[in-house]
């Protein structure tokens, strides 16, 4: 069965002398990501020296909002600290989409056609970028510059995965350049 590969945290710092970390969360399944024994791929930050190269889940818990994760593989705090940047990738099954039907695996956008609403080719969705307040769609244009689109509903107000197709409430600057001024 074909898989592909999905970002699902960042460890972050120690927690305590027993090898916890804080996970950076990535996903919109962390219970199911995060759950005992799942194992994890590590992509491991540039000029890092660790050798981990898979990690299983021992445990893992909230504490004030934050994921706190111990995993076999890290038995003290001094390897946490050393764990500190690592990304983790999980494998998942490459038809697979979340639970949620308004949620979608990066991987599941790549490639979609964006038109505008009045069915208006745009461009080439090329990606998403995470963080900060919200998601951002990215897209090629059709005169080829990238551009970013706040992936919220009122302005992506339709994702056609079937169809390979994504529908922007494109504004004037947002995906379309501005209209000349004569």
């Amino acid at each position: 069965m074909e898989s592909t590969d999905v970002v699902v945290g960042r460890i972050g710092k120690a927690h305590g002398l027993r090898g916890d970390v804080t996970i950076n969360v990535r996903t919109d399944e962390p219970e199911r990501r995060f759950a005992a024994g799942a194992v994890l791929d590590v992509e491991a930050p540039s000029g890092s020296a660790t050798t981990l190269r898979r990690v299983t889940v021992a445990s893992s818990r909230w504490h004030s909002s934050v994921l706190l994760v111990r995993f076999e593989e890290i038995p003290d705090r001094n390897a946490a600290e050393a764990a500190r940047g690592i990304l983790l990738h999980a494998s998942i099954p490459a038809g697979e989409s979340p639970e949620d039907p308004d949620e979608y695996y990066d991987h599941q956008l790549v490639g979609l056609t964006a038109y505008d609403l009045s069915g208006a080719e745009l461009g080439t969705v090329t990606g998403l970028v995470h963080g900060g307040a919200q998601d951002l769609l990215a897209v090629r244009a059709l005169d080829r510059r990238d551009t970013l689109v706040p992936f919220v509903k009122a302005l992506v107000p339709e994702v056609d995965l079937a169809g390979r197709r994504v529908v922007i409430a494109d504004r004037p600057g947002l995906v379309a350049p501005l209209p000349d001024d004569e």
